[in-house]
């Protein structure tokens, strides 16, 4: 391969993420259906027929955000005990990462907006995307003996879901519906109705991961 033709791939790399972030942007300012490709070529500081070279349609470039936004999630979940905590610590520290993700992440935020765009059906659902992960944690968090004696799994990732899809839409209008304190003050609220007094002495609703 050239280096001539090296660069000229970067570059069209470049153009491509570029796009991604400034058609988010759009659909974060405009809404998914007002939102024009004129408007995202604009901010992206390119022409209409650059936009078209890599995205056919903005149906096209909106699957492509939300595959985007699936990777920033993904990012989000995997290596959740990495720190060597337990599941419900995991559960914590993520759902802290997501809020502080949503907050700074324009991709991720429209993303999960795209989740509940009724005009269109949602390729990804990163709501849902979402959803299996805390079940499969609050699952794995059960059979390893971290929750409470008769806790109903099923009712525990209700709480938990409703909570945090809900922080994330009041977040759009509202960015403290995303800040730390909130969801430490949710965790502080449902943990001791989850988590038997032993384990909870040992688990920090601030989250860990910063640390």
């Amino acid at each position: 391969m050239t280096e001539q033709l090296m660069v000229k791939q970067e570059r069209a790399a470049r153009t491509r993420e570029t796009l991604i972030r400034s058609a988010a942007e759009v659909f974060d300012r405009d809404g998914f259906s007002t939102a024009s490709l004129t408007a995202i070529s604009s901010r992206a500081g390119v022409s209409n027929g650059a936009l078209h070279f890599h995205f056919a349609s903005k149906a096209v470039l909106v699957d492509v955000v939300e595959e985007a936004a699936l990777t920033r999630l993904l990012a989000v979940t995997n290596g959740a005990l990495s720190l060597g905590a337990g599941r419900m610590q995991a559960l914590v520290d993520v759902t802290h990462a997501l809020a502080e993700a949503l907050r700074s992440d324009v991709v991720l935020r429209v993303g999960f907006a795209l989740s509940g765009e009724t005009s269109r059906s949602a390729r990804m659902d990163l709501r849902q995307r979402w959803r299996c992960w805390v079940e499969g944690t609050l699952k794995q968090a059960e059979a390893e003996g971290e929750l409470r004696r008769g806790t109903a799994v099923q009712d525990a990732v209700t709480a938990v879901v409703a909570a945090t899809v809900g922080f994330e839409v009041l977040g759009v209008s509202d960015s403290t519906w995303l800040s730390a304190s909130t969801v430490t003050r949710f965790w502080r609220l449902l943990l001791p109705t989850l988590v038997p007094a032993a384990g909870l002495a040992v688990i920090e609703a601030g989250g860990t991961r910063c640390r």
